[in-house]
């Protein structure tokens, strides 16, 4: 992927290096309340790939479910140190900025153009082993996430150690692959699809909450899929395998898949994010089309 002519987003806000942020998820120390670590590996597994914070998770609500009162998302919560914004210097967070800056680019023609809503930017926290989200506590266990209280991406960097060393996945596309799906759940968000799906699952049981969960899931692989195909027509920088790495990474993070490798079979009544195989069509299906329309993942009959 020829991405190094990107321009970089400023709309980053960098605090690798800061340190844990404090807090904890029922490990040795922490406060999640007496939660065994084999419940808190699994939700952090599930919190990476429905790409949204754990700590919802682990708080009782399911994907996007939890809302909080307004004092208690303005409440100041100890000094925070100065904090990096802009495009990073590094070669990582070059990378990351220079996506970011592409799917703004992007989605701010798109978005009007296709839907008639205005795109506002979200903002990209990077940030190494731990720190504070809108949502909670952020950990690096946790993989990439988008927090809907706060509007912002958080990753740690070395994710994308991560996806190649445990997954088999790598490439600088299926990296921006995983920034454009977190960035798909923000365009959920401006098109207020989020909050719809958030009241829905608190009028419904686990089963139907489970497989609103997905369809929002999948069609943030969808979108990731719009914005690929929009940026290449615009921008020329995909390059031979890299629809091919992006599927991939699809591939690997599928219910089923992960399901089988870590009990040996596979419940589909508890997905939340989709088979590897419908995240992989999910994901053409935007590539091909390019048009946002084509991921109302709620209004197709069958996924």
């Amino acid at each position: 992927m020829r991405w190094e002519d990107f321009r970089s987003s400023d709309n980053v806000e960098d605090r690798r290096g800061e340190g844990g942020g404090g807090g904890g998820f029922g490990f040795p120390g922490g406060g999640a309340g007496g939660l065994g670590i084999g419940t808190i590996v699994i939700l952090c597994i599930i919190g990476w790939v429905t790409g949204i914070n754990p700590a919802i998770l682990i708080g009782g609500a399911e994907t996007v479910t939890r809302q909080r009162a307004p004092q208690e998302q303005s409440q100041p919560q100890g000094r925070q140190p100065d904090r990096r914004t802009g495009a990073p210097s590094d070669q990582t967070g070059k990378f990351a900025a220079a996506i970011l800056g592409n799917t703004e680019d992007v989605w701010s023609q798109v978005l009007p153009n296709q839907t008639g809503r205005q795109y506002t930017p979200t903002t990209m926290v990077l940030y190494t082993g731990g720190t504070r989200s809108g949502c909670g506590q952020a950990r690096a266990a946790m993989g990439p996430f988008y927090c809907p209280l706060d509007k912002k991406v958080y990753l740690d960097t070395s994710f994308f150690k991560e996806m190649e060393q445990k997954f088999h996945v790598k490439g600088d596309f299926a990296y921006a692959y995983v920034i454009a799906h977190e960035v798909g759940h923000h365009v959920q968000d401006v098109l207020g699809i989020l909050p719809k799906v958030q009241r829905k699952q608190q009028q419904v049981g686990e089963r139907e909450s489970n497989a609103l969960s997905v369809r929002v899931e999948l069609m943030a692989d969808c979108l990731a899929g719009v914005w690929a195909k929009n940026s290449n027509d615009r921008f020329n920088a995909l390059e031979p395998g890299d629809i091919e790495e992006a599927m991939q990474a699809a591939s690997a993070i599928g219910d089923d898949k992960l399901q089988k490798q870590s009990q040996g079979y596979v419940v589909p009544d508890s997905f939340t994010h989709g088979s590897s195989a419908q995240r992989m069509r999910w994901f053409q299906t935007g590539y091909r089309s390019g048009q946002t329309q084509s991921c109302d993942t709620f209004r197709a009959s069958q996924l």
